[in-house]
């Protein structure tokens, strides 16, 4: 990196710095320096309070120091076979399950709750191919997810419970790209899928319908997700969206040109590179949405561009024109703190703030917010 760009950032970490001392801080606790990418977090053993999901086992909040075995995650080189942690009662029993898939075997499982200190049995629900990572929209409406593996390079489906472990596939498109997101782009009440070539207008019937797709921007190497929000206010949703490869972050605003929809693309933080996933939720309290996000730590094993810049973890809050960047930790790797491929914003505590818990190469941590 050149010497001008360093100087820029430390000059904007300062800034950036200052400006959350005026708003909200967290403290950090370093939780495991086991290295899988993904963390969730729901009520494991039904205590009240939320737990820690993460790789091969789960930590008991809210101290979580605890920790039990879920069952031995498959490594491949500097990856664990674990690219999120989706929580679901997919057997109906009252426990919240998980479901997962990875990279190198291609398939999509769940793993069921047992209710004790026992390993969790290990059920198929589809083989895809390379699964980059999977989120969870409620596609159709009814109250309840539906699974939506992001699988470069193959078809886009998702997946739809339909009884006690069973799932449906619903395929949309014969292909799709490094690049997933979930919401409703032209204002017909029905929420639409957003790949890396546009975005996947949603048919009417979804049982039989046809997605339609809009190339009305071309993206490379997008995050999961991408958010779909009306940052603005004008009526009509924007996106935000992170180069999970690269450098960059930025929102896209929809404009309309009669009865075309284009996208008008404003910079957030070109300096920062591999923003591979995001939360947008009402951090602080406020009513308002934050961007809370940050740098995927080895995401390509250093090999991206910026991949040996130092990481980071940020919230950006928008001001109804532009974001400003607040940092929650930033540093050298294994100071400060990066990304893996999911992580979780939630109340660990109750104490009515939210926390975050990330996972990555580079360990699992909480920051707890003050």
């Amino acid at each position: 990196m050149k010497s001008s760009l360093v100087i820029f950032l430390l000059s904007f970490a300062s800034i950036s710095a200052f400006s959350q001392s005026k708003n909200i801080s967290f403290e950090r606790q370093n939780i495991a320096s086991e290295s899988y990418e993904s963390v969730g977090t729901f009520d494991v053993n039904g205590d009240g309070y939320l737990d820690l999901i993460s790789g091969s086992y789960w930590y008991q909040g809210p101290e979580f120091i605890e920790r039990k075995m879920i069952g031995q995650v498959k490594r491949f080189g500097e990856y664990y076979e674990d690219f999120s942690t989706i929580p679901l009662d997919v057997n109906e029993d009252g426990k919240l399950d998980l479901i997962t898939g990875g990279w190198f075997e291609g398939t999509l499982i769940w793993k069921e709750n047992p209710g004790d200190n026992s390993e969790w049995p290990v059920h198929k629900i589809a083989e895809t191919g390379n699964i980059e990572t999977t989120r969870a929209w409620d596609i159709d409406g009814d109250g309840v997810v539906e699974i939506v593996p992001n699988t470069p390079g193959k078809p886009l489906a998702y997946y739809k419970k339909t009884g006690p472990g069973q799932f449906e596939k619903f395929p949309v498109h014969e292909t799709q790209g490094h690049g997933l997101g979930f919401g409703d782009i032209n204002g017909d009440g029905r929420g639409d899928l957003i790949i890396t070539e546009g975005w996947l207008e949603a048919p009417a019937n979804l049982k039989n319908g046809k997605w339609l797709l809009h190339e009305d921007f071309k993206l490379d190497h997008a995050g999961i997700p991408m958010i779909i929000t009306d940052l603005n206010r004008d009526g009509l949703n924007d996106l935000i969206v992170g180069q999970g490869h690269d450098y960059g972050l930025v929102w896209m605003e929809q404009k309309k040109n009669g009865n075309s929809i284009i996208f008008e693309k404003h910079e957030i933080d070109p300096f920062q590179s591999q923003y591979h996933t995001m939360e947008w939720i009402d951090l602080d309290g406020d009513g308002q949405e934050e961007l809370v996000t940050g740098k995927r730590y080895r995401a390509h094993n250093g090999k991206d561009p910026g991949g040996k810049d130092d990481v980071g973890l940020y919230y950006f809050k928008w001001n109804g024109s532009s974001f400003t960047k607040n940092i929650i930790s930033f540093g050298k790797p294994l100071q400060g703190k990066g990304t893996g491929l999911f992580f979780s914003v939630a109340d660990l505590n109750n104490d009515n703030k939210k926390d975050i818990a990330v996972a990555g190469k580079d360990g699992l941590v909480v920051f707890w917010q003050q």
